[in-house]
C-alpha cells in the first residue's frame, strides 16, 4: 500500500473488462497529467500461467491468485471479474477501508447488492460503480442541456441496446449464461447501462412493466460434448414511468441480427428532443423548438466535456476513452477525499429496477419501485 501520495491499485480479472480498464491506466498520465499518481501494482486472476502473461502486457508489477492477499496491499480494488465475483471481494475490500470501483451490474441479486451498498455506506473507504457511458462527452453535453432546460419539460426517455452474439443456437454456454452467476442475461449486462442512463439524464424510475424472453434454452459447452441450460433472458422491454410522470421505454437483446453494439437513448422534451447512439458516440441529434428538424452536433470542441485533453475538434475519440474518463475522475475522487458517482447507491438503486422488471415479468404486473426492499 502507498505511502507517497500515488494510488497503488489492484485489478481483479484481466479479460475483457480487465484490458479495458489496464489501458486506462496506463493511458491517464499521458492525456490528463493532472490525475493523481497511481501505480499498476497487483492483477488478481485464478490461472497463474495467463496471469503472468497480462500482467506483463498491461504492466503490472505483482500477480495474485488471491484477491484477500491483494486487499492488504494495495490502494484500491478493481473488480472486473463475472457479476457472481462482484460480492465478495468488494465488501472484503470495503470492511478494509480499501477503495473498489466494480464492474456493472453491482451483483446477481438484489440481496447482494443491498449487502455492498450498506458496507459502503459504513466504509471510510470510496466506492464506485463503473457506468462507462456516463463519461462520454455527448452524454455529459446531453445532461447540460437538459439540465439548463434547452429541451423544456421532459415527457419521454426512450432507450434500447441490441447486440447480435448470441443469434447462433450454436453460439457456445457461458458464465453470462447463467442466472446464479450473472443475475440476468440481456437485462443486466445491457439494460443496467440503459437505466443508469435513464436515472442519470431524466431522473429515477417509479414503476415497472416488464417482458423478458428466452430463445435459446441451451447451449454447448466449449470444448466438451455437452449441453448446459441457459437460465437468463435474451431479450427484455420494459415500460416504466420516472420522477414527474416521465414516461420510459426500455429494451435490450443478444439477439438482434444485424446489430452490434448499437445503443440508443433519446429524450423528448416540450421545446426539443435529442438522440444518442454508441455507434457514433461523438454526435448528438438535437432538435430545438426553432428548428424544422434534427441538426447534428459533433461534441468534440476544446469547451467539450473532457475534449481539451485530447485532439484538435472534429478529431473524434472512441469507446476506450470512455473507461480513462471515469478512472479519472473516480481516482481524482480518492485523491482529493470527495464523493463519487455513480457510486454503490446508484449500482444499488439500478439493481432495484432489474429485479422489478424482473418480477413484473414473472407477475404479469406492474411493480412499484418503492414497495422493493
Amino acid at each position: 500500500m502507498s505511502t507517497n501520495n500515488t494510488i497503488d491499485v489492484g485489478v481483479l480479472g484481466y479479460r475483457f473488462m480487465g484490458r479495458a480498464h489496464s489501458n486506462a491506466l496506463a493511458r491517464l498520465p499521458m492525456f490528463f497529467p493532472d490525475a493523481p499518481k497511481i501505480v499498476r501494482h497487483t492483477l488478481i486472476g485464478r490461472d497463474e500461467e495467463s496471469l503472468t502473461e497480462a500482467a506483463e502486457q498491461f504492466g503490472f508489477t505483482n500477480t495474485t491468485t488471491d484477491w484477500k492477499e491483494a486487499i492488504e496491499e494495495v490502494d484500491v480494488i478493481y473488480n472486473l471479474g463475472p457479476n457472481h465475483i462482484h460480492p465478495e471481494p468488494s465488501i472484503a475490500a470495503l470492511e478494509a477501508d480499501t477503495h473498489v470501483f466494480c464492474e456493472k451490474p453491482m451483483a446477481p441479486t438484489l440481496r447482494q447488492a443491498k449487502e455492498m451498498r450498506e458496507t459502503a455506506a459504513d466504509s471510510k473507504a470510496l466506492a464506485g460503480c463503473a457506468f462507462n457511458y456516463r463519461f462520454v462527452p455527448a452524454i455529459k453535453y446531453a445532461k447540460r442541456l437538459i439540465e439548463d432546460g434547452e429541451l423544456g419539460e421532459i415527457h419521454q426517455f426512450r432507450g434500447r441496446y441490441l447486440q447480435d452474439w448470441l443469434v447462433d443456437p450454436d453460439a457456445p454456454w457461458s458464465w453470462r449464461s447463467d442466472a446464479e452467476l450473472a443475475g440476468s442475461g440481456a437485462l443486466g449486462d445491457l439494460g443496467a447501462h440503459t437505466i443508469d442512463l435513464a436515472r442519470f439524464l431524466v431522473g429515477d424510475v417509479e414503476r415497472v412493466s416488464g417482458h423478458l424472453r428466452t430463445f435459446v434454452d441451451e447451449r454447448p459447452v466449449e470444448g466438451e460434448d455437452e449441453n448446459r441450460p441457459v437460465t437468463v433472458d435474451d431479450a427484455y422491454s420494459a415500460q416504466a414511468e420516472l420522477e414527474d410522470g416521465v414516461m420510459g421505454t426500455f429494451e435490450a437483446s443478444r439477439f438482434a441480427t444485424g446489430h452490434k453494439n448499437d445503443h440508443i437513448v433519446e429524450v423528448h422534451g416540450s421545446k426539443g428532443s435529442l438522440k444518442f447512439s454508441l455507434e457514433r458516440l461523438n454526435e448528438l441529434e438535437l432538435l430545438r423548438d426553432d428548428n424544422r428538424g434534427y441538426e447534428t452536433v459533433l461534441v468534440t470542441d476544446e469547451s467539450d466535456p473532457y475534449i481539451d485533453h485530447w485532439w484538435p475538434p472534429g478529431h473524434i475519440i472512441g469507446w476506450e476513452h470512455t473507461f480513462i474518463h471515469e478512472n479519472y475522475e473516480f481516482l481524482t475522487a480518492i485523491s482529493e477525499d470527495k464523493e463519487f458517482s455513480p457510486s454503490f447507491e446508484d449500482g444499488y438503486r439500478v439493481q432495484r429496477i432489474l429485479d422489478a422488471i424482473q418480477q413484473s415479468n414473472k407477475q404479469h404486473e406492474w411493480i412499484k419501485l418503492d414497495t422493493m426492499k
